[in-house]
């Protein structure tokens, strides 16, 4: 196989991963993996015990084992991964991924000395051995390596951390997947995956609208037993973790690797709370009576206008439309995302098909690949969105890995930023394109509906995630337990314009980032607030040469805090008066809607 699934799906480009392996069978991986197992080896024989004693030249030299390491590691995994997640009914694909999985998990132990012997370092010694130009290089990572320092246990108990890995949270994670890959779906006699249903509920027709919610209800509520244990398991797992390592509450592990106080995140939470009436339920009032209701199903929430066009991308449309806004925005952010639509190697996989997991995601890599972006497009204005957002992200990656493998982490509180901005300034693209109130109407009421999905109900998801978290110490949460959670959450966000009820209150295990990466939802709300007051502080000009300071600040999301990158915009994130810009923003669409409401003829 020499390319990555060519996909004569409407002749919409896939992967082609022939720049990291031919295919499964590819010799190179097995070579790989031996390399990758000898240099954890390598500095586990050259450095094991030596850190507290080590000189700069030496550490440097060991740092750079890592990042090499680091580097092959990334290539195999992500391979295993791209090729597994495009055909999940694909036993051998799938089999493949958990082989290179265990194998690097094994052959990677040697390895974990490493950041445990740089934790026990003094104040002194570390400081000296930053004062080298070398290893400063790498201060970023290993300021992160010590934000963790009172976390970390003995080595014999991170080993066994590290063995278990494999068959505890990253299997469940894993079980979910396939699980949720298999599900069949049915409506009028069709068969859908998961990927495909959820576009059906952005169809016209309230009827398939609601054969589609109900379909999805009835599929998760036939599988609550497994989705139930599977999450219980994964959140127990986490507890156990957060408990020996001394975390004080669920949440606070993902906001140390945020670097967002407990008080930041309250501030956040706490403000759109207190923006759901103002918003979401003021939002919903407006959409019902468009949709000639009094109240709307969970199922409409994202439901097109019945007066909307129901025009149609093609996916040249589409990149055509998302490129002209990134050009328009900076020709520089343009050539960024060019390369990622050659159509001899191409780096995104875009039809849905059976078999593919579902969503859209953005996957790094070092600086001497590129990362890889995949969708399920079927040609619906959201699409055209989605791939601004992702496209964004991929923009994203391509500007921090330039400082480094080790020293590019970026925070999913900044991940997210350059998706959202992608996604807006493509918005603003397309609404200067409308060509009456009627349009323009539809327009915003289609955004404001995402900025919601964003901003607001990732909120509500987060919450949901805290209360989950707090009464699984007493033990198993039950199916109806988790629905009833799911049903409050939601219903105090959407507000009484929304009805959730026995037939949507059984969909949360859609959500994966539940089962993925617990407490990942409030980072979409943080940076959707971020944006939209970033674009604001674009909009009114006050800020010279924004756009190359705005690319200037991707770049160096893995290596500085959000306060500081923020302050060439002349705005602090510590304020309460910074959400509510952000969220300023969404209240002001939902006041140009009501504008257009009383204007347009329908």
């Amino acid at each position: 196989m020499s390319k990555m699934q060519s996909c004569p799906k409407n002749n919409l480009p896939a992967w082609d991963l022939t720049d990291l392996y031919l295919s499964m069978e590819d010799p190179q991986i097995g070579k790989d993996l031996e390399t990758y197992k000898k240099q954890n080896q390598k500095l586990a024989k050259q450095y094991k015990g030596k850190i507290a004693t080590i000189t700069p030249a030496d550490f440097y030299k060991a740092l750079q084992l890592v990042e090499k390491n680091g580097i092959l590691g990334s290539k195999l995994g992500v391979f295993a991964y791209l090729n597994m997640v495009t055909r999940m009914k694909d036993a051998k694909a799938v089999a493949f991924y958990q082989n290179i999985d265990e194998k690097m998990t094994d052959y990677s132990k040697p390895s974990i000395f490493f950041t445990l012997e740089i934790n026990r370092l003094s104040k002194d010694k570390f400081n000296t051995l930053l004062k080298d130009k070398n290893v400063a290089f790498y201060r970023p990572f290993l300021e992160r390596v010590r934000r963790f320092k009172d976390y970390e246990l003995s080595e014999e108990v991170e080993e066994v951390f590290h063995d278990k890995s494999v068959t505890s949270g990253s299997a469940w994670r894993r079980f979910y997947d396939e699980h949720s890959a298999a599900l069949v779906y049915k409506v009028d006699g069709k068969e859908y995956n998961d990927a495909e249903i959820s576009k059906l509920l952005q169809d016209k027709d309230p009827i398939i609208r609601e054969k589609a919610g109900k379909e999805m209800n009835r599929v998760c509520k036939e599988n609550a037993s497994f989705f139930t244990f599977v999450y219980n398991m994964i959140v127990k797992d986490k507890a156990i973790s957060d408990s020996h390592r001394g975390y004080k509450s669920p949440v606070a592990a993902r906001n140390l690797d945020n670097q967002v106080d407990d008080k930041a995140l309250k501030a956040l939470t706490d403000s759109v709370r207190a923006q759901y009436g103002n918003i979401a339920h003021r939002f919903y009032k407006l959409k019902a009576k468009w949709l000639g209701l009094k109240k709307i199903q969970y199922w409409d929430r994202n439901a097109p206008l019945p007066f909307s066009s129901d025009k149609h991308y093609t996916w040249d449309e589409s990149v055509r439309i998302v490129l002209d806004a990134y050009q328009k925005f900076s020709p520089k952010l343009k050539k960024l995302a060019e390369p990622f639509f050659d159509k001899n190697h191409s780096w995104i996989d875009v039809p849905p098909r059976d078999g593919k997991r579902s969503g859209a995601f953005a996957m790094p890599m070092p600086e001497k690949f590129h990362p890889y972006l995949m969708l399920n497009f079927v040609g619906k204005q959201n699409d055209v969105l989605t791939l601004a957002h992702e496209l964004g992200h991929g923009c994203h990656m391509r500007l921090s890995i330039k400082e480094g493998e080790l020293n590019d982490d970026t925070p999913l509180t900044l991940a997210e930023v350059a998706s959202v901005f992608g996604e807006m300034i493509t918005f603003q693209s397309l609404l200067t394109q409308a060509s009456d109130d009627k349009e323009k109407l539809c327009l915003i009421a289609s955004k404001v509906n995402d900025m919601i999905n964003t901003s607001i109900r990732q909120i509500a998801f987060h919450f949901f995630e805290t209360r989950v978290h707090a009464e699984r110490k007493q033990g198993e949460l039950s199916a109806e337990r988790l629905n009833t959670i799911w049903q409050e959450e939601m219903q105090e966000s959407l507000g009484k314009y929304v009805i959730v009820d026995d037939d949507s209150k059984a969909i949360w295990p859609i959500v994966s980032h539940f089962f993925h990466t617990p407490f990942y939802v409030y980072a979409y709300s943080f940076a959707d607030c971020l944006v939209n007051s970033l674009y604001q502080v674009y909009q009114e000009g006050s800020v010279k040469d924004f756009a190359d300071k705005y690319l200037q600040m991707l770049s160096q999301t893995g290596v500085k805090r959000y306060d500081q990158l923020l302050k060439p915009f002349g705005l602090d994130a510590k304020s309460p008066e910074f959400w509510n810009k952000g969220l300023g923003l969404i209240s002001s669409y939902i006041d140009e809607l009501e504008r257009l409401d009383k204007k347009v003829k329908f």
